[in-house]
C-alpha cells in the first residue's frame, strides 16, 4: 500500500509565498501521475496542478504563473511552490497519486492515493 503525507501549511498574509511537500511511502512503485488538489471552506475540492512521472505539468487558470508543480521520484516527493498567495488560495491542499496498475507487482484495480492535507490560510 502507499501512504501519502502532506507539510507546509500555515498561515500567511496576501501576497506571501508558501511551499508544500507531499512525501510517499509504503509501495511507491505503484505511484504514476501526481497532484495537488484543494478545498476552499464550504466549497468542491478542486485540482490545483499534475504533473506526470516524466514531468508533464497542468494548472488551474487560477494558479497558472504563481504555481508551480514538482516532483523527485527518486525520493518519492511531490512539491508545490506557490507565490503570490491571495484570500482565493485559502484551503485545505491535499496530495494526490495516480495508481500504476501497469506496474508488475501493483493491484490491477487500485484507487487513487490521497493524503491527509494541510491547511492553508491567506489572511490580513
Amino acid at each position: 500500500q502507499v501512504q501519502l503525507v502532506e507539510s507546509g501549511g500555515g498561515l500567511v498574509p496576501p501576497g506571501a509565498s508558501l511551499s508544500l511537500t507531499c512525501t510517499a511511502s509504503g509501495n511507491t512503485i505503484c505511484i504514476s501521475a501526481m497532484g495537488w488538489y484543494r478545498q476552499p471552506p464550504g466549497k468542491e475540492r478542486e485540482l490545483v496542478a499534475a504533473i506526470t512521472s516524466s514531468g508533464y505539468t497542468n494548472y488551474a487558470d487560477s494558479v497558472k504563473g504563481r504555481f508551480t508543480i514538482s516532483r523527485d521520484s527518486a525520493k518519492n516527493t511531490l512539491y508545490l511552490r506557490m507565490n503570490s498567495l491571495s484570500t482565493d488560495d485559502t484551503g485545505v491542499y491535499y496530495c494526490n497519486a495516480d495508481h500504476a496498475s501497469y506496474v508488475s507487482g501493483c493491484p490491477v484495480s487500485a484507487r487513487d492515493y490521497w493524503g491527509q492535507g494541510t491547511q492553508v490560510t491567506v489572511s490580513s
